[in-house]
């Protein structure tokens, strides 16, 4: 039976590093690949884990044939390990922008609809403003952008509103609302109406872009039907080519439509409660943001505060 966890022993005997390779087999799964990614031999990696757990007077991790799991202590100290070494980086952040002005490494992670359209311009004017800030932006799927905050990989995450996605590891900033809508060709038998229903575009040739497949299965199985496409896209400008060389119509996010669209498709006003998309921002869950998070924050709110240039 494990002894009460013992901090001050913890403290005297536990090194930051541990806590990185630790954080790094719990994410690998195996301490072997996490030794691997911290440069050091496998034997000593699995000796200070086991330090660790002396130390802690308790099991963090369960072995198996397979790797390495979580007990539900190893849980716990996985997060927060995750908010000591955090704390570790705005620390640095805020040092250096005592010192150097704004500056430091930031990752920002979000879909391929959200960058393109909304986030690009902003993102460009926030490298130009700040130079020492060396910005990494990764293209990823919705539910990958909140698993990569909450696991410390990315600093800021862009995301769509989902009934699937557990928020439980970060803290949101609503940032805005895109309408989606339904594009048809410009003569097609619905381009003459104002707006259409789910039920509206099914009967025709229904295309299907990333996300919205999921809505359109969601909507049929409400009608008591099933929605399947001949198509699989990823983007919504590729299913809007497609409706605009007349296959098919479709429903994409308004942010998606170019004025060369417009001379060959019909937009319309999709009447479903779910034709509302909205955004957010998401940062890690207790974690104070550095004076560069903080920065990049306030960009892609469009609302950047006057900053000093570093002499």
């Amino acid at each position: 039976m494990a002894r009460n966890l013992n901090v001050n022993h913890l403290v005297r005997h536990v090194d930051l590093f541990t806590l990185q390779l630790y954080i790094a087999a719990v994410e690998e799964k195996q301490i072997g690949l996490a030794a691997i990614r911290e440069n050091i031999a496998a034997s000593t990696a699995t000796k200070r884990i086991q330090m660790l757990e002396d130390a802690a007077g308790t099991k963090f991790l369960d072995r198996t044939p397979r790797g390495v799991q979580t007990t539900p202590a190893g849980e716990i100290f996985l997060r927060h390990a995750r908010e000591i070494l955090g704390s570790l980086n705005v620390m640095r952040s805020e040092v250096t922008a005592l010192t150097e002005g704004v500056a430091g490494e930031l990752t920002l992670v979000s879909a391929r609809s959200i960058i393109g359209p909304l986030l690009a311009r902003r993102l460009g004017e926030f490298v130009s403003d700040y130079p020492q800030v060396d910005l990494a932006v990764h293209e990823v799927f919705n539910p990958e952008i909140i698993r990569e905050v909450e696991r410390g990989d990315a600093d800021l995450g862009v995301y769509a509103e989902a009934p699937d996605l557990d928020l439980s590891g970060v803290a949101t900033i609503p940032y805005r609302n895109d309408r989606v809508v339904a594009v048809v060709p410009i003569d097609h038998p619905l381009a003459k109406r104002d707006s259409v229903t789910y039920a509206d575009l099914a009967e025709f040739n229904l295309i299907a872009a990333g996300a919205m497949a999921g809505a359109f299965k969601l909507a049929a199985a409400k009608t008591g039907g099933e929605f399947r496409s001949r198509y699989r896209l990823v983007t919504g400008s590729t299913a809007l080519s497609l409706v605009a060389s007349g296959i098919g119509v479709t429903a994409v996010p308004e942010c998606f439509l170019r004025a060369d669209h417009l001379d060959r498709v019909a937009v319309l006003d999709l009447d479903e409660h779910w034709a509302v998309r909205r955004l957010f921002l998401a940062t890690r869950h207790g974690q104070k943001r550095g004076p560069a998070v903080s920065a990049l924050v306030d960009y892609v709110l469009d609302q950047p505060r006057a900053h000093a240039s570093a002499s």
